[in-house]
Formats: C-alpha cells, sequence, structure tokens
C-alpha cells in the first residue's frame, strides 16, 4: 500500500468513526458540502463520496462553493475540480467581501464577521435546495484551537460540536472530520493534487489569534508529540464535578474519586522525571517538615 492509500485509509477511518459517534449522516440525507477551494473542504467531499460508495444506507451529496466577490478570486479552478469529481455542485456568487470591509475596522480580524455572513448564505442555500445537513470541513486541530482559544480569550470551555442545529431549526451542521488531524489533510491533499486556493481576506492578518494558538500547540507538540490528541481526548472525556461551573453542579453528582492534584503520582503538566506530585502520605510528610 502507497502513502497516499494509507493516508485515505486513515481519513476514512477517523470521518466514518465521527460519522457512526455522533450520527452525522443518516439514510435518506441530502448534504450539502461546503467547498471553499481549501485543503479541508475539498478532502471532506473526496471522503465523503468515497464513504457513500460503501454505505449501508443512501445519502445525496451536492458540492456548494461561495464566491464572496474577493477580487481575483479563481472560482474557475474550484468549479473545474467538481466537475471532474462527478458530484453535482452549486457555485454560488455574493458579495459579502465589501460587507465585511466595510464592518470591520483596518487591522481587525475580518474572520468572525466573514464567516457569519457566510454561514447566513450556506443556510439559506441549504434549505432552498432542500438539503438536510450542511457538511463543514474543520478537523482535530480546529477544534483543539477553538478550545484553547475560548478558554484562554473567552473564559469559556467550549468548542466546535461535531454536529449542531441552527437556532431558527431549519438546519443541521456537520463535521465529519473532527477526528481528523490536519497534518494527514495536508498531506493527503498535496499528495492528491487537489487545486487549493488560498483566503487572502484573512490570511493577510499576520496576528490572528488563531495562529498564536496553533503556534503554541506546535511547540508543546514538539515536546509532547500526543498534544493534540489528548487535547482531542479531553473534550470527549469531561468531568463536569471537577469544574466551577455552578449550573452544573446543580445538575450533577458531589464530586468524589480521585482528585487530580491530591491522587496523581505523576504531574501531567511536568516532567515524570523530575517533579513527582504530592500523594496524600506526602502532604502528610510535607506537613510535618519545620
Amino acid at each position: 500500500m502507497d502513502e497516499v492509500a494509507r493516508l485515505e485509509k486513515r481519513l476514512l477511518r477517523a470521518t466514518a468513526k465521527a460519522i457512526a459517534d455522533f450520527s452525522l449522516v443518516e439514510e435518506g440525507d441530502r448534504i450539502l458540502v461546503a467547498v471553499s477551494g481549501g485543503k479541508d473542504s475539498y478532502t471532506l467531499l473526496h471522503l465523503l463520496a468515497r464513504l457513500r460508495e460503501r454505505a449501508p444506507i443512501d445519502f445525496e451529496l451536492v458540492a456548494v462553493n461561495l464566491d464572496q466577490g474577493q477580487p481575483g478570486y479563481p472560482a474557475h479552478v474550484v468549479e473545474g475540480h467538481l466537475r471532474a469529481t462527478g458530484v453535482p455542485y452549486r457555485m454560488l456568487v455574493r458579495d459579502t467581501y465589501s460587507v465585511v470591509r466595510r464592518l470591520v475596522p483596518e487591522g481587525k480580524t475580518t474572520c468572525p464577521v466573514c464567516s457569519r455572513l457566510r454561514r447566513g448564505v450556506l443556510y439559506n442555500a441549504a434549505a432552498e435546495m432542500g438539503c438536510t445537513k450542511i457538511a463543514l470541513g474543520h478537523h482535530r486541530d480546529d477544534l483543539v484551537e477553538t478550545l484553547l482559544l475560548s478558554a484562554l480569550y473567552s473564559g469559556s470551555l467550549k468548542s466546535m460540536p461535531p454536529k449542531l442545529r441552527s437556532r431558527d431549526g431549519r438546519n443541521v451542521v456537520i463535521r465529519p472530520l473532527c477526528y481528523a488531524a490536519e497534518e494527514d489533510i495536508a498531506a493527503f491533499a498535496a499528495a492528491m493534487r487537489f487545486p487549493v486556493v488560498p483566503c487572502d481576506l484573512c490570511g493577510s492578518q499576520p496576528n490572528l489569534r488563531r495562529k498564536r494558538v496553533k503556534a503554541l500547540l506546535a511547540e508543546l507538540g514538539r515536546e509532547h508529540p500526543s498534544v493534540k490528541a489528548n487535547l482531542l481526548h479531553a473534550l470527549g472525556h469531561v468531568v463536569p464535578s471537577h469544574l466551577l461551573d455552578r449550573e452544573l453542579q446543580r445538575t450533577v453528582a458531589e464530586a468524589a474519586g480521585r482528585d487530580p492534584w491530591l491522587d496523581a503520582r505523576v504531574d501531567a503538566d511536568e516532567d515524570a522525571d523530575e517533579d513527582e506530585a504530592c500523594g496524600p502520605s506526602d502532604v502528610v510528610r510535607l506537613a510535618r517538615i519545620p
């Protein structure tokens, strides 16, 4: 098996697991796959098409690309690729670019406004086309970066949900790549020679908080390669009773069991060979030290 086949198999396995774990795809679904022209959305479309070939249920895919009016955006490149896949597609044109430029002051991050406008267009398109789900290409790294961004800059513990119903109830957003690693997606997209189109609107902002968090994770990953995988694992293994949310405390049992600090043999934030966390007996010994 060559490297491309290995990457595809790994990504298919991750995508299939996410679909099974969160019931992302169901019998009779008509799924709008948002294809921006980036590596993630191209890979998402490819994987869903491959899974559809072997799935025990019947569902449809419709690829949708949105030209947001960015100067020089090569929509024809994306359309050429979509045509070659054989998946039904639709090209949309909405000038959200000028709206973003008008609303966002120079030097400020455009992503929140841009994504909100894009989401509105896709929501309306999905309803008009009779689509039951909207598939987005956010992957594992996006989820763990969002977790840290929320904690560090917004003071809340949350990330991107694998499945989300819109507030008006019209749309369901799914993220089938939520278990897939960005490095695998990037390697696969490069090997497949997908015609990746860069986003110049946000790519021109060098000081984005997300880029700083990505750099932090990369630095930590050089010291401990499992950092991203551990953060993803943490998203699926929450212990509500060990947090400080008072609303949660009213709905969960009183905290019990092992204490993450007192009962830890080794502090997870330190090198096991250097600093051992104090267990209960250690606390007693320390208390006796004059």
